[in-house]
């Protein structure tokens, strides 16, 4: 600490003898700073206050059905994002800023200048922003700032139509997109559907039951098949031992039921048989039991008419024949016999190409079994990405309707209200540069110019205080030293000098503490 505090008096020392010319400095700079100072432009500050109210009463009511986008979060950004170069060379145009840049040159630096000077600050949490320019001229000043606020109103609603338009260009293109595959899936599941509309239907359900009518159609044809053979040996005895007799002219009702009608003989057995199904469920009033009974009464009748036709037309052909006894071919009876068996005949290879087609059929369907498992898992990824891409284009679509809602509401009332609260305005007396702080700055700056100058001439140009000093220095051993007595002529001259360097200092205190309150009183008065 002593070693310090040697130094320092040493350093002292040598800025002490060389003082002279520090206070010369200090003179020299001093008018020079206050000058700058005093010269130093006018610099008027516009300012304009905005209040961006993000709360909206259609928000709650429209939640769930419209896109809510975080307007807190919009202004924020906007407000940090608004001096950007694009919005400074508009708000040159604007506010006809750039009617004194010639070049190029002189634009780009009107452009710095600009943006260097624009301030744009939040008030807390409340959305209140304080949009504010500095410039030498005020009117200049106060278009800026109005210019300012446009471009701040405009650029939230611009980029909040932009940001609105954009996602439903996007959403658009995404449903174009995802109906483009719904299509592409349709026509892929109905070609499937067309190529295996026989073997599946409409699901492996359907072709089971399809295989379960075959066989039961294939069985009832072989039931119909054995009794269409069965009638066909009956009429082969009867034709067997059948005798060439003539129908008498009258013949009783039982006679006539007796009498072969084949085809109508099968439909009256069939209803029959139904009727006895009919009775064993309902009662003899039962409307279809009644009508089952009219339909066999109608058909016995027929019976009748048919049977009373052919006797009539078998005594006409034996009046006009030959006087001849009847021979075998003339009985008429033998003649329906030979019509009814060659109709059975008929009827028993119908049925056999019947029964050939459904065992045809059902093999078709048992030899198409082994592929019904691929065909189903091909039928379950068709139906699952048409399902997943149907999900996807019904959400896009839910989308874009809430999002024309987001759009129409927010030019029905708007999403964000900006209140301009205090319109630019510009103070008239400047806010800068501040000359009561600068002036005594400006002082205080050429006393330490003075003290630098003494410190570096201390070091130019050294000086030993003590002979401990140049011991250290030059490294020799000292002797002695010899005190110099002080007469009264110089100490007068030393007290003189002091007193002399004091007063010009203060003098310099005192000048720049005069022109600050020189300041002072211009800015009051």
């Amino acid at each position: 600490m002593e070693d310090i505090l040697r130094q320092l008096s040493v350093i002292l020392r040598g800025m002490w003898l060389n003082r002279w010319w520090g206070l010369a400095a200090a003179w020299i700079v001093g008018p020079i700073v206050a000058a700058v100072v005093y010269l130093l432009p006018d610099r008027y500050e516009s300012s304009a206050r905005v209040y961006v109210d993000t709360q909206s009463i259609l928000k709650p009511l429209m939640s769930g059905l419209a896109v809510q986008p975080n307007v807190d979060q919009q202004i924020n950004i906007l407000s940090r994002t608004l001096i950007s170069r694009p919005n400074v060379e508009k708000l040159i145009r604007m506010a006809d800023l750039d009617l004194t840049a010639k070049t190029k040159e002189d634009r780009e630096a009107l452009v710095l200048a600009v943006t260097k000077s624009l301030q744009i600050r939040e008030a807390g949490r409340d959305n209140i922003y304080t949009l504010a320019y500095t410039d030498t001229d005020r009117d200049r000043a106060k278009r800026v700032v109005q210019s300012m606020v446009s471009i701040f109103v405009e650029s939230g609603l611009g980029d909040k139509r932009k940001d609105s338009d954009t996602a439903r260009r996007f959403i658009e293109e995404q449903i174009k997109a995802y109906e483009q595959k719904l299509i592409d899936a349709e026509n892929r599941l109905k070609e499937y559907k067309l190529r295996n509309m026989n073997t599946m239907g409409t699901g492996g359900q359907d072709y089971f039951r399809k295989m379960t009518e075959v066989s039961e159609q294939l069985n009832q044809a072989k039931l119909a098949l054995r009794e269409a053979e069965n009638s066909r040996d009956s009429l082969r005895r009867q034709f067997s031992g059948e005798e060439t007799v003539v129908l008498p002219e009258k013949m009783s009702s039982a006679s006539l039921a007796a009498v072969p009608v084949p085809e109508l003989d099968g439909r009256i057995e069939a209803m029959k048989k139904n009727l006895d199904g009919m009775l064993l469920k309902y009662t003899d009033r039962h409307p279809d039991v009644v009508g089952t009974r009219k339909v066999i009464e109608e058909l016995e009748a027929q019976k009748t008419q048919e049977i009373q036709a052919r006797r009539k037309a078998a005594a006409a052909s034996a009046s006009a024949g030959a006087a001849v006894a009847p021979s075998a071919n003339a009985n008429p009876v033998f003649q329906q016999m030979k019509l009814s068996l060659a109709e059975a005949e008929a009827n028993v290879a119908s049925l056999h190409a019947r029964v050939s087609e459904y065992e045809s059929r059902l093999a078709q369907l048992g030899a198409a079994s082994r592929t019904l498992p691929q065909l189903e898992t091909e039928f379950t990824q068709l139906n699952r990405d048409y399902d997943v891409n149907k999900k996807n284009y019904d959400a896009l679509v839910a989308r874009r309707e809430s999002a024309t809602m987001a759009v129409e509401m927010g030019a029905t009332s708007g999403v964000a209200d900006f209140r301009l609260i205090d319109p630019p305005t510009v103070p008239s007396k400047p806010s800068a540069p501040n000359r009561l702080l600068l002036m005594p700055g400006a002082g205080v700056v050429a006393l330490l110019v003075g003290a630098l100058v003494s410190l570096l001439l201390s070091q130019i140009r050294p000086t030993f205080a003590d002979t401990q000093v140049l011991r250290e220095v030059t490294g020799l051993a000292v002797l002695g030293g010899v005190s110099m007595i002080a007469d009264p002529d110089r100490q007068r001259t030393q007290r003189r000098g002091k007193i002399a360097f004091l007063g010009g200092v203060g003098a310099l205190v005192g000048m720049f503490g005069a022109m600050t309150v020189w300041l002072l009183l211009a800015r009051m008065g």
